[in-house]
């Protein structure tokens, strides 16, 4: 009876060291919860961002570091990425990263973000201060708060940059003035704003006289881009020399505008875009558009992730990161 006992005492501390020797080998495994909330998945150049970001995310991966990243669709609604945040609050994320809808909204959602304790990554669209410029306080005043993003005037500077290099610096008939066409994403938007008045600064800066003929808004989409430039042309035809678009989106409906109105990019008309998506690019190549800006969603989604594990591992941040824009027009291509 004894040596029964004696037997099972053994298995029972046999079983017992197995077990913990599994609980410790899966305690040496740290799983970090990263909540992301993208404005709207149906944007080219976001798609782009937020692939490289899980991509990204997947390659920092260690024997003992693992990341659960949750990633959703603002479908940009505000009221919808709110309750995301929320979501994201009560599934106690470890760190967030949000690609805001609304900027006016940034207060709201550092505030939530900041009072459950977690650290909070803003990427691509930049919140800004009342005095216009980067100087957000509710970024600033938190240790656990930053925006990683690029500096949009650069972009609307390249932008007109890219006009000026042309031979006839975009005045294309002559007239000593050149008349454009403004395609704007979204005018809430500090990107757009930014783009809209530097590219156009560029040319003012440099002793070029301008014309505005048409400044619409449409919402960095393809379709809408399309509309506006197509309307355009139909009701001033050859007087419009330059179109500026926002983002690339844009800029591929006003090229199919362009086409169908039976305009040729680079002999009667220039086209500008951001975000350099690669169809845009070949389209350089090709001539059949004059140029774009390369946001760099690589740089800027790796920044992003690399902040965010900074923050998971204790590091302290700084309030803001910034990703060059580059200018793509032919000569970039070699």
């Amino acid at each position: 009876m004894k040596k029964i006992i004696a037997l099972a005492l053994v298995l029972v501390m046999v079983l017992s060291l197995a077990a913990c020797g599994s609980s410790g080998s899966s305690n040496d495994v740290k799983t970090y919860k990263v909540g992301v909330a993208i404005y709207q998945y149906n944007d080219n150049f976001m798609t782009l961002y937020r692939q490289e970001i899980e991509n990204y995310f997947k390659t920092l991966e260690t024997d003992t570091v693992k990341y659960e990243i949750t990633m959703v669709d603002g479908k940009n609604d505000m009221g919808e990425q709110t309750n995301q945040i929320d979501t994201f609050i009560t599934q106690k994320m470890d760190v967030i990263i949000c690609n805001l809808v609304q900027t006016s909204s940034a207060e709201v959602i550092i505030d939530k973000v900041v009072a459950a304790g977690i650290p909070l990554v803003l990427i691509n669209r930049e919140p800004l201060g009342d005095n216009g410029d980067e100087s957000y306080p509710g970024i600033i005043n938190n240790d656990k708060v930053c925006y990683v993003g690029a500096d949009a005037r650069q972009s609307g500077t390249y932008q007109g940059e890219i006009v000026l290099a042309l031979d006839n610096k975009g005045d294309i008939n002559g007239d000593g003035v050149v008349s454009y066409v403004m395609v704007v994403g979204d005018p809430e938007n500090p990107d757009a704003q930014y783009r809209t008045e530097y590219s156009v600064k560029a040319l003012t800066d440099a002793g070029v006289q301008v014309k505005e003929l048409v400044k619409n808004v449409g919402n960095w989409d393809q379709t809408k881009g399309q509309e506006i430039v197509a309307a355009a042309l139909a009701q001033y035809g050859d007087e419009i020399e330059v179109v500026f678009c926002n983002n690339d989106g844009m800029a591929l409906g006003a090229a199919a505008a362009i086409q169908a109105a039976g305009r040729t990019v680079g002999q009667d008309i220039y086209l500008l875009g951001v975000d350099a998506l690669d169809e845009c690019q070949e389209m350089v190549q090709k001539g059949t558009m004059t140029g774009t800006v390369l946001n760099d969603h690589i740089g800027q989604s790796h920044t992003a992730v690399d902040v965010a594990v900074k923050a998971l591992n204790g590091e302290p941040m700084d309030n803001y990161y910034w990703v060059d824009y580059v200018k793509v027009d032919a000569s970039y291509f070699g």
